[in-house]
Formats: C-alpha cells, structure tokens, sequence
C-alpha cells in the first residue's frame, strides 16, 4: 500500500515564497522606498547562496528592526527555482511539533499522529528525495534538544539540505550554547545599526524623501528617532509623507519635530 506522504510528495515541494514577485515589502507598506545595499543585506544575499550551493548551515541575526528578514526575503525571492520552507515556532517548542511542522512544510503531509521516530524517518526519505532550504525564523525561540535534533537531521548521511536560522535579540547566544550546531555554522551574519557614516551614505537612496535634504537633518533623525534601525526609518518616512503634505512643507526640521511628537516623542511641535 502507497503510504499517504509519497502521494502527497508527488505534487512537488510545499515551498513558502514571498508574496510579492518585486520581494519583500518595506515595513507598513512603505511605498516608494528602494532596497539599500548596506554591508548587511548583500553579506546575506551571499550567505543564502553559499548556504544552499554547498548545503550547509548557516545564521542571520541581531535585534529588532535591522532588516534581517527583509534581507532574507530579498534573497529567497531572487531564486524561484529553489525548494524553500520557512517556519517559526512558538516559544519552547517540542521535538514533535518541529518534526511535523517540518513533515508538514516540505511533504505536505499534515501531522500523521505518529511518534517521532517515524516521523523522523519520514523527513529524512524527504530530505534525502529533494535538495531543501530550510529557514527557521525566530529561531531564539528553539531551545537545546530541538537545535540538536536539526542539527542531527543535517548531519545524517541520508539528508542533503540548507539550513538557515534567522534570529532577533539573543538569537546567537540560543544557538552558540549547543557546540555541536555552532560549530558547524558556515556562514554567520550579524546585523547592526547603521552607523552615522552609513545613514548618510545611504538613506538619500531610501527615498525621495530625502534626496534634498542636508547631512544635519539626517542626522537629527536619526539621534532623535531611528537610531540606525531601518523599520525605524520606514516608519518616520511613512508619517513625514503625511506631515509634509499636511504643512506644506518640504521636510525639514519642524515635519520632524512633528513625527517625533506622532511617535509618542514629545509634544512641542503637535
């Protein structure tokens, strides 16, 4: 008897894409904005690429706000011809909920009900079949046995897939305690704000927006406001559109106070 997976196996990859052909989307919707290639963003274009040629493992990380899945999401959608699965997991997940998340994101099966030995053999005749990017997001949320046993899935002899794990705050210390993935980890990206050097080399690229404006002004927003973090930037640059057609107004120190104080940063300029 055909066993139900290999039915469902036949109908190809359960492959998780972004929506959108153009990529990822900018925060809230952002329109107008243009993908800047800062050190971070193409270090994971080449991460992701090197990560899948040679099926190896690798970790996108740092604090809220930075890009990181935006950067990923760029990188996935410049390859519709990879097999891909993304996933996250609650907090402390179980062995079996990562094994049948994963059964259910790469097969298609729904969870069999089975234990997770055979669900294991399950994924590894999977992994062995297809050559899979698998990325984990939220991966902080992993705890010890659940990194070991995608690690011990990468590691078998029977498997050949990519394993990205992508992380906010605390991510790395997660993934660094358990020395057998850590130091199988190819390819490692941290992300960080952007320095004043690289708000300015940058963000009149960003958008339109600040084409015009001077070195100070940039600046000003940034100590103020953004603090080097680009959802920050998206944000301020979504409610300074609205302030400058508002007051009539290119933007300029007044439209920021104004965006300052719409963030909940004061109220002198409301």
């Amino acid at each position: 008897m055909t066993p139900p997976y290999a039915r469902a196996a036949r109908s190809g990859p359960r492959a998780r894409r972004p929506a959108s052909p153009d990529g990822p989307a900018h925060f809230l919707g952002l329109e107008g904005a243009a993908i800047l290639p800062t050190s971070h963003f193409l270090l994971t274009r080449r991460a992701v690429e090197d990560v899948v040629d040679r099926a190896a493992m690798g970790v996108i990380h740092g604090d809220a706000g930075l890009g990181k899945t935006f950067a990923v999401q760029a990188a996935l959608a410049a390859h519709d011809d990879w097999a891909i699965a993304t996933m996250s997991f609650p907090n402390q997940p179980t062995m079996r909920q990562v094994a049948a998340t994963l059964l259910l994101d790469t097969a298609g099966v729904p969870d069999p009900g089975y234990n997770r030995f055979r669900t294991t053999a399950l994924l590894l005749e999977e992994f062995g079949r297809i050559r899979w990017l698998i990325v984990v997001d939220e991966a902080q949320r992993l705890n010890g046995v659940c990194i070991e046993y995608l690690r011990h899935l990468h590691d078998h002899p029977a498997t050949r897939f990519a394993l990205l794990l992508v992380g906010g705050n605390g991510c790395w210390e997660v993934l660094s305690r358990e020395p057998m993935l850590e130091s199988r980890v190819w390819r490692r990206v941290e992300f960080r704000a952007l320095t004043s050097t690289e708000v300015l080399r940058h963000l009149r690229g960003y958008h339109q927006l600040y084409s015009t404006v001077p070195d100070e002004l940039l600046l000003f927003i940034d100590d103020n406001f953004a603090h080097g973090l680009l959802r920050n930037w998206a944000a301020f640059t979504l409610s300074a559109q609205r302030e400058c057609a508002r007051l009539g107004r290119p933007l300029d120190e007044q439209v920021a106070r104004a965006v300052f104080a719409l963030h909940g940063g004061g109220y002198d300029a409301a």
